[in-house]
């Protein structure tokens, strides 16, 4: 241990002398394990909810979409696709279409897909609520609807309602026909815990939908859900470079792209915020170190008399800093870990299953977050040692003794 490490282990555990310097720092030390802990346990709980929200999506979504910029086109041959990445694609047809029941009607975007692979490319079967997902014809047209749109629609399976498609209305606003109307069956009720999916997502086979809109043939894109979910930005640069201009790649995180802005934005928010409270505990150990300097006056004078630098006495008081964030930060991150880990077993901070979809708060702990609020508790603690270093190294040795 060198003579400068051991000093400021000295000057800060010291109680002999300067009992009130060493309570500002044992405040400090507990203000930047409060800051530090708030940090761990807030940024954990945006994990949990980032988590949470990435596994209704994605477990509901497919993993990419590919969509023709132009519009509806003709079916490609092949995909430039990797099959090691690929577990299914599927091309689909969607469009806004209004649906009608005897009591209410309301806006939806209608999907089709191929009914043998919507199970590979989408977690629509696995949220069924009531009825199964036929949407393959059979002597009929069948649909499936989210749990809120059937509630408003008061329907349930194996009842009736109308699509009714843009395809056709200018013509029928000029008088010269009618509205594309088509009748369908409903005949299952999702729930995705999501209830803008719920109220606004309806859907059934592909050729169903190519009629609905009166489009022939053709499809609006594709859908593809992959084996490894971290792979899906590599894949979507391949595709875009092989498809060209004329289709637009979009991963899971571009299909939610204005969520999670927004969820980044709260997140980086409460960090800077939380800072402050580590921020305020460097101003006390500011404070601490600053009268320590002055009580150490004689101390300073003897050490630089018997040949100490300006560089080691500098190096001393910046220690005895760095000492008090890091017991700090080290105290902090432990709480902060006891906190998350209890809310994790036992659900201290509980919601209501009948509101949420959630049983607690949840709570998701990573790796990357020690790192960031650790180093900012440490480069608070840095900060806050510059000045008074810088003073303790400008006294002279024989004004630091001559009053003394």
């Amino acid at each position: 241990m060198s003579f400068k490490l051991f000093i400021a282990r000295r000057y800060m555990m010291s109680k002999k002398e300067a009992g009130f310097i060493t309570v500002i720092s044992a405040i400090s030390v507990v203000g930047i394990t409060v800051g530090v802990a708030a940090l761990i346990v807030v940024l954990s709980v945006f994990n949990g909810f980032n988590g949470l929200v990435t596994s209704i999506l994605v477990g509901f979504d497919p993993h990419l979409r590919i969509t023709a910029v132009a519009g509806p086109a003709p079916q490609r041959a092949q995909l430039p696709l990797n099959d090691n990445a690929v577990q299914g694609v599927a091309p689909f047809v969607s469009g806004k279409a209004m649906i009608v029941s005897r009591s209410q009607s309301k806006v939806v975007f209608v999907r089709g897909i191929e009914s043998s692979k919507i199970e590979k490319v989408c977690g629509l079967k696995e949220k069924m609520a009531l009825g199964n997902l036929e949407l393959q014809e059979s002597g009929g047209r069948n649909l499936v609807i989210g749990l809120t749109l059937a509630d408003r629609l008061g329907v349930v399976p194996g009842d009736s309602v109308w699509l009714v498609s843009p395809a056709g209305s200018e013509q029928a606003l000029l008088g010269f026909g009618a509205p594309v109307m088509r009748s369908f069956r409903v005949s299952g009720i999702y729930e995705s815990d999501n209830r803008d999916y719920d109220a606004l997502y309806a859907y059934t086979s592909l050729r169903s939908a190519q009629l609905l809109f009166q489009i022939g043939n053709l499809i609006d894109g594709y859908e593809i859900r992959l084996t490894d979910l971290g792979r899906a930005e590599d894949v979507k640069a391949d595709l875009q470079s092989g498809l060209g201009k004329e289709y637009r790649v979009e991963s899971w995180y571009d299909l939610h792209h204005d969520l999670y802005s927004v969820m980044r934005i709260e997140r980086w928010t409460a960090y800077i915020i939380l800072c402050l409270i580590v921020g305020v505990a460097t101003f006390n150990l500011l404070g601490s170190l600053t009268m320590s300097v002055l009580a150490k006056t004689r101390d300073i004078g003897i050490l630089k008399a018997m040949g100490a630098t300006n560089a080691d006495i500098i190096a001393i008081f910046r220690f005895e800093g760095m000492l008090v964030g890091i017991v700090g930060t080290i105290a902090g991150i432990l709480l902060g870990l006891i906190v998350c880990y209890l809310q994790v077993r036992f659900h201290l901070f509980a919601l209501d299953p009948t509101v949420y979809i959630i049983p607690a708060i949840p709570v998701e702990i990573r790796f990357s977050d020690f790192f960031a609020v650790g180093g900012a508790a440490l480069l608070l603690s840095f900060l806050s040692t510059i000045i008074p270093s810088r003073r303790a190294a400008s006294m002279l040795p024989a004004e630091a003794i001559r009053w003394e």
